[in-house]
């Protein structure tokens, strides 16, 4: 088993209590996009979505929003939309900035991930970092974002995380870790150190969105899976997590409250024979990212809303 994109570099470990240091951003209402992997068609879809909403809109890309636009063109584009809003480095960006390549794509795959999957993963990622080497703006854009960000909406604390509370390539906030009984110690913990009662991150591809507790006490992760890509069969829209002291202006797949907080999954309904364009002129038939991603991106995963949203604990 190769350690590169297995591996999870003890510099991507921040600790929970580093999100209660972090000083808190305030907002109405967060949009926060995990997993756009370069899709441009994406970007414009969002757009529409905050133009729907009736109040001001703060966007926080958590990560990963490069992967699959190895097209210079493409990067650069991304990556200067990115950089009017907020956002957090992914394991993708992290691993752009570092000089050698031992972590690989930096996605810290668990051992269910099969070898041939982590090796193309890597090989995407070396494509991308020749790109990224030759956009001097974009190097020095992804060189200013943390890891971790904080913010308040309706007097709740929220911590933006790309992976979990820990580590930016954490996988315990996505299934199945987040329903195993092992990690319930580990996540009181995690919320008690992070002073938060909510957590948005993606990292893992596929969405969830988790409740613990009651009253006061109710906690929640929200993981928005990813917005550049399919998540759940047969429908082609990405997903975004919107946090906000009111209601969302168009239908959500799925919700909860948190008090006076509203989290909902919002669908990102982008343009897919544009998207499906702009991927295959860079990743054809043969390459590393069509044989991983490309169904995918046509049929979706083995994945559902009602498994997204349904047992809360």
């Amino acid at each position: 088993m190769t350690a590169a994109g297995r591996v999870c570099p003890l510099r991507y470990r921040y600790g929970a209590a580093a999100i209660a240091n972090a000083e808190p951003t305030g907002a109405a209402t967060l949009y926060v996009v995990g997993g756009l992997y370069g899709n441009r068609a994406a970007l414009d879809a969002l757009a529409a979505l905050v133009a729907a909403e009736p109040g001001p809109v703060r966007i926080c890309f958590n990560g990963d929003f490069h992967w699959f636009d190895a097209r210079a063109d493409d990067f650069a584009a991304v990556d200067r939309w990115v950089a009017g809003h907020d956002a957090t480095l992914g394991n993708v960006e992290a691993e752009l900035l570092a000089d050698e390549a031992s972590a690989g794509c930096g996605c810290a795959y668990p051992e269910d991930v099969d070898d041939a999957t982590v090796a193309r993963s890597n090989r995407i990622h070396a494509r991308l970092k020749q790109t990224a080497r030759g956009d001097d703006d974009a190097i020095a854009h992804l060189a200013r974002l943390p890891m971790v960000r904080r913010y308040r909406i309706a007097e709740i604390d929220i911590g933006v995380v790309h992976g979990d509370a820990d580590s930016l390539a954490g996988w315990r906030f996505g299934l199945p870790a987040i329903d195993v009984a092992d990690t319930h110690e580990w996540r009181h913990n995690a919320f008690q150190l992070a002073g938060v009662r909510v957590f948005a991150s993606s990292h893992t591809c596929l969405p969830v969105l988790r409740c613990f507790g009651a009253g006061r006490g109710r906690i929640a992760v929200i993981n928005n899976g990813a917005a550049g890509m399919p998540n759940f069969s047969d429908r082609r829209e990405g997903l975004v997590s919107r946090l906000s002291s009111s209601p969302p202006p168009l239908p959500s797949l799925y919700g909860t409250r948190i008090g006076a907080l509203y989290l909902d999954a919002l669908p990102l309904r982008y343009d897919h024979d544009r998207w499906l364009s702009q991927f295959l002129r860079c990743w054809p038939a043969g390459s590393a990212a069509h044989e991983s991603y490309y169904r995918r991106i046509l049929r979706g995963p083995a994945h559902e809303p009602s498994l997204a949203a349904t047992r809360h604990g």
